[in-house]
């Protein structure tokens, strides 16, 4: 999963960087940076490290979250540039960092709403852009009418000023617009960036209700904090936490309400070479959690033998789950579960 950060000058978007990915990015005045910078996260996860102790495989492997920091515009009214929105059509979800501290570097004092409302403008006009260069192009080509239908009912609604994803489309609309890479249209949560004495206050009311009109995720975050933690290690951060009255790194807490956000999950396979994560979205079929493997399962599948991670750890693995009836042989369409632990019958 790639998720780009994006935000405003100032915003502490490179700091949010850091605290996510225990890195130590340079911070402050970076507007001319021209690149995303790039860092791979690996997804914590208890229950892998408690079949890895019953497997004893050669190697674990955890699923992953790849985090682009794009620069912000050198322009101080926006967002991102035109490079980085061409950049950005290929990550999965984006996720802006909002300042909500005091800085008397920024031009501005802090207001959520604002430049809530301002990056959503850039989204929907980098979008408008799109389809409008598209239906120029429709105009001159026959046979392609359903296409451009589609594309003048998304422009109408950004017209209206409402960004994509709250827009419903049907699964075969989706798969046409699939290739457009709307960015008005990706999942987008909301880094809440707050100063250390604001820690332990409530998101503003009026930014909770935006939030849920334009199907937002608000995941508060003290960036100066979290940075530091970041950079400790592993022993001295949990202590460090408890005494910020922290249940979580900002890192895990960022993680696990993005997969809800994206309503994903993980499903397990285990065996004396390798345990490993695979992540899938929620409602995925056994026969599609195959392909996320590999082509040939997907394509020769005949059944996948399924035992639900708690069971595995709680009775010591596949053979304890074969004497205690806890196995269970399901079929292409069934629907795989949350921690699902799958061998997978295949033939081609």
């Amino acid at each position: 999963m790639r998720v780009g950060l994006v935000g405003f000058a100032r915003s502490g978007k490179t700091t949010i960087f850091n605290a996510l990915t225990g890195l130590s990015a340079a911070v402050g005045g970076f507007e001319q940076r021209h690149e995303a910078a790039i860092a791979v996260v690996k997804v914590p996860d208890p229950r892998l490290d408690a079949l890895a102790e019953i497997v004893h495989p050669e190697r674990k492997k955890v699923a992953e979250v790849t985090f682009l920091d794009f620069p912000p515009s050198a322009e101080r009214k926006a967002a991102l540039d035109t490079q980085s929105f061409v950049q950005m059509r290929e990550v999965e979800a984006l996720a802006q960092v909002v300042r909500a501290f005091d800085d008397p570097l920024a031009p501005t004092p802090p207001d959520a709403l604002r430049d809530l409302r301002a990056f959503q403008a850039e989204l929907i006009l980098a979008d408008l852009a799109v389809i409008e260069k598209r239906l120029e192009r429709l105009r001159k080509e026959k046979g392609k009418e359903r296409e451009r239908d589609l594309l003048v009912r998304c422009q109408q609604v950004l017209e209206a000023e409402r960004p994509l994803r709250r827009e419903s489309f049907t699964a075969e609309e989706l798969t046409l617009l699939a290739g457009f890479a709307f960015l008005s249209q990706k999942p987008l949560l909301v880094v809440y960036n707050l100063a250390e004495e604001q820690l332990h206050q409530p998101v503003p009311a009026e930014v909770v209700r935006y939030a849920e009109t334009n199907e937002l995720t608000v995941v508060p975050v003290c960036g100066r904090v979290e940075m530091e933690i970041a950079q400790l290690d592993e022993a001295e951060r949990g202590a460090f936490l408890a005494e910020l009255g922290l249940p979580e790194s900002a890192r895990d807490r960022f993680i696990r309400q993005t997969y809800a956000h994206l309503h994903l999950i993980s499903f397990f396979t285990t065996g004396p070479l390798e345990v490993r994560a695979w992540t899938i979205t929620r409602g995925t079929t056994a026969v599609k959690a195959a392909g996320k493997i590999h082509s040939d399962m997907e394509r020769g599948f005949i059944r996948a033998e399924v035992i639900p991670c708690d069971d595995y750890i709680r009775y010591r693995g596949e053979a304890g789950c074969r004497e205690a009836g806890k196995m269970r042989l399901e079929g292409k369409d069934y629907v795989v579960q949350d921690g699902d632990v799958i061998h997978f019958r295949f033939k081609v």
